[in-house]
């Protein structure tokens, strides 16, 4: 409801309201002497009453857990309405008509609208059941028993049919005196007389306060002249897409027991997950699940640090369903709980799912969450290859800013782990890239190179680099003194140079036979300009020493051994990321290849150690 309620009418509830007829409905009262009534706590468990009414004051208090208030604070913390949704309830008991005014400056709705579209409403759902039982509801039923509901089911979640004749529900309501100004503004009639609704299955959608605010509806017949596979009320004064969910009057008492929500995609959906014992699915009404459902969760929830309740959001495995996900992750700053994927390898939904495979299958899928966060990580890192060193340090990057932005600081230690495990790299390696992150700082791996490459073209190494000095050092050992080495170039392969540059000096060396003429030749060969560069630059710079075949032997084994060494780390992290149990021959292999790098390890620190 916009706008704000009359103060006088909030009195004139609380004064015409008995708060032990209320209190009633849901506690059992026994007289306790002195005008006070007494029971068992419906806010937590106790053998002996301790819940006492005093319905002269309009007041209760529960001496056991402190909890306390008047009529409407009662019905908001025993239907977990908000204290609109209590006082409209409470003045739809005793019939007052509450006046609204927009911020206390303008009208609201007229007096009265708000009740008679909810009115009209509630009459429309009773329609619709009964059209379900007509000859010509047979179709519904039809649609309803093929995707498992009984006649019990679909009377449980009122399941409705609006029958193919466009006029039968205007005609109904206006014998019952409802007015067209009052069918329009519910969305039940459109301008031109027509019902909204003809020749679809219909399920209604009830407010915490299981006030009818709206429906949903689904297209069964092939000549509907509506092409959409579903259709929903339009915007009314009671109905507001973005602040409704499906099911939310069934599940909002166990949402706020549990604190916990599972949100599926649709009608149908939410049927098989009640049916299968997940009693807190929700599903939002033909729009995506946004910010303000997940306020509405939150006070449901009654979880005010967000860190102790539970988002769970059912997906496809497909990519629809990643993208979905990754859709959630981006606004999961604006839920309130620990927010997790369920996902359905099969790409079954919960309602086919309860179909093929039972109850248990549906209540196994939500039992099989997992946290949102490590949902995302494994879709990220699905886009990598992590064989490859420089891919695994990208990926870090992208997942870092993923970890630092956890809520929940405890646990971040836990993700780190993980992402470390996913990635096969040093947990402190990812704590550093993360804490950058955390931050605000640039991240440690993403310091700018001095040229980046394109088209083919190779950028300019830093002379200075240590990290590539001995890769700087060698080559200039082999174009200033290339008779100190063998004709294999002591076993060096352009693998060995990690800077794209150096790669595409050696790559010309290597290429070029050794004869007269031959620094000339090179730079002829040369690919571009920069290359050539880097060559003559190479070839005038001075050595740290006089060369000899020692000298270079030692240099080239130190080139091969430090290649090695990476190759060594990439077969600990792909091994890491292997299991054992699930893939033996590929762990296995996998062994045997660290071995095999482990024993040329130690052959180049022999040969390199020799000078």
């Amino acid at each position: 409801m916009a706008g704000r309620i009359n103060e006088d009418d909030i009195a004139s509830v609380r004064e015409r309201v008995r708060i032990d007829d209320v209190v009633g409905e849901y506690v059992a009262l026994r007289n306790a002497g002195g005008g006070s009534q007494k029971g068992l706590c419906p806010f937590h468990d106790e053998k002996t009453p301790s819940f006492t009414v005093t319905p002269s004051r309009g007041f209760y208090y529960c001496f056991g857990c402190g909890e306390g208030g008047d009529v409407i604070t009662f019905l908001q913390r025993q239907q977990n309405l908000s204290f609109t949704e209590a006082i409209q309830v409470l003045a739809d008991r005793v019939g007052i008509v509450l006046r609204v005014t927009d911020d206390g400056t303008g009208p609201g709705q007229p007096p009265g609208r708000r009740k008679r579209i909810l009115e009209a409403n509630q009459a429309a759902e009773e329609f619709f059941a009964a059209q379900l039982e007509t000859p010509e509801g047979v179709a519904g039923r039809q649609f309803l028993d093929g995707r498992g509901f009984d006649r019990a089911a679909a009377l449980h979640f009122r399941v409705g049919y609006a029958p193919k004749h466009g006029r039968a529900l205007g005609q109904t309501l206006r014998a019952k005196g409802f007015d067209d100004a009052t069918l329009k503004a519910a969305g039940l009639v459109r301008d031109n007389g027509w019902d909204f609704f003809s020749g679809r299955v219909l399920w209604p959608i009830r407010d915490s306060a299981q006030s009818v605010l709206g429906f949903g509806a689904r297209r069964i017949h092939d000549d509907d002249r509506l092409p959409a596979k579903y259709i929903n009320t339009p915007e009314t004064p009671v109905y507001k897409k973005s602040h409704v969910l499906y099911g939310l009057d069934l599940a909002r008492q166990s949402i706020g027991k549990r604190s916990q929500a599972v949100i599926v995609e649709g009608y149908t959906d939410v049927m098989a997950a009640h049916l299968s014992g997940v009693d807190t699915a929700v599903a939002s009404c033909g729009t995506a699940f946004g910010d303000d459902h997940a306020r509405l969760l939150q006070r449901l929830m009654g979880t005010r640090d967000g860190l102790h309740g539970e988002v769970i959001f059912t997906f496809d495995g497909d990519d629809a369903g990643q993208k979905a996900a990754l859709k959630v992750f981006k606004g999961d700053q604006n839920f309130i709980a620990q927010t997790y994927v369920a996902v359905e390898p099969t790409g079954l939904d919960p309602c086919d799912l309860r179909l093929e495979h039972g109850e248990a299958a549906v209540r196994e899928l939500v039992g099989r969450r997992v946290p949102l966060y490590r949902f995302v990580m494994a879709n990220v890192l699905e886009g990598y290859d992590l064989d490859r060193a420089d891919a695994r340090l990208s990926a870090l990057r992208e997942c870092a800013g993923l970890v630092s932005s956890i809520r929940d600081g405890s646990l971040v230690s836990q993700y780190l782990r993980e992402l470390a495990g996913m990635l096969g790299m040093d947990i402190e390696d990812v704590r550093r890239e993360v804490s950058s992150r955390q931050r605000g700082g640039p991240s440690p791996s993403e310091a700018p190179p001095e040229e980046s490459f394109r088209d083919g073209d190779v950028g300019w190494p830093n002379p200075d680099d240590r990290s590539l000095r001995l890769e700087r050092d060698t080559l200039k050992l082999m174009l200033q003194h290339p008779l100190t080495f063998d004709a294999a170039w002591n076993g060096v392969v352009e693998g060995d140079f990690t800077h794209p540059g150096y790669a595409a000096v050696f790559r010309v060396i290597s290429a070029t036979p050794l004869a007269d003429g031959w620094v000339e030749r090179l730079r002829s060969a040369a690919p571009n300009e920069l290359v050539t560069q880097l060559l003559v630059a190479l070839l005038v710079e001075p050595l740290v020493r006089e060369a000899s075949e020692n000298y270079s032997l030692a240099h080239s084994s130190r080139l091969q051994l430090a290649r090695v060494v990476r190759e060594i780390a990439d077969c600990k992290s792909k091994l890491q990321r292997t299991d054992p149990v699930k893939e033996p021959t590929a762990h296995r292999s996998q062994f045997a290849e660290l071995t095999q790098l482990e024993m040329q390890r130690k052959q180049l620190l022999v040969a390199s150690a020799g000078e």
